[in-house]
C-alpha cells in the first residue's frame, strides 16, 4: 500500500521527529510507515490523515500495492 506520508511531511517541512511528536507515536514509527513497512492501526491512520488536513485514502492508497506484495 503507497502512503504519502514522507511526501506531505517534507512538503510542510516538517522532521520525522515532530511529526511524531505531533502524532504522539515513536520516531521509529514514522520512519516504518513512510517506508511502507508497517500499516498504521485505523485510528493512526484518521490522525495521519487529520493532521495533514486530507482523507484517509489519499494519505494511504491500497490501489497502489506493489506487485507481489
Amino acid at each position: 500500500m503507497r502512503n504519502r506520508v514522507r511526501e506531505r511531511r517534507t512538503q510542510q517541512g516538517l522532521s520525522q521527529a515532530e511529526l511524531a511528536a505531533a502524532l504522539d507515536v515513536s520516531r521509529q514509527t514514522v520512519i516504518s510507515i513512510e517506508n511502507g513497512r508497517y500499516l498504521p492501526s485505523l485510528p493512526l491512520a484518521f490522525r495521519i490523515a487529520r493532521f495533514f488536513n486530507l482523507t484517509v485514502d489519499t494519505m494511504f492508497d491500497p490501489s497502489d500495492e506493489e506487485k507481489g506484495s
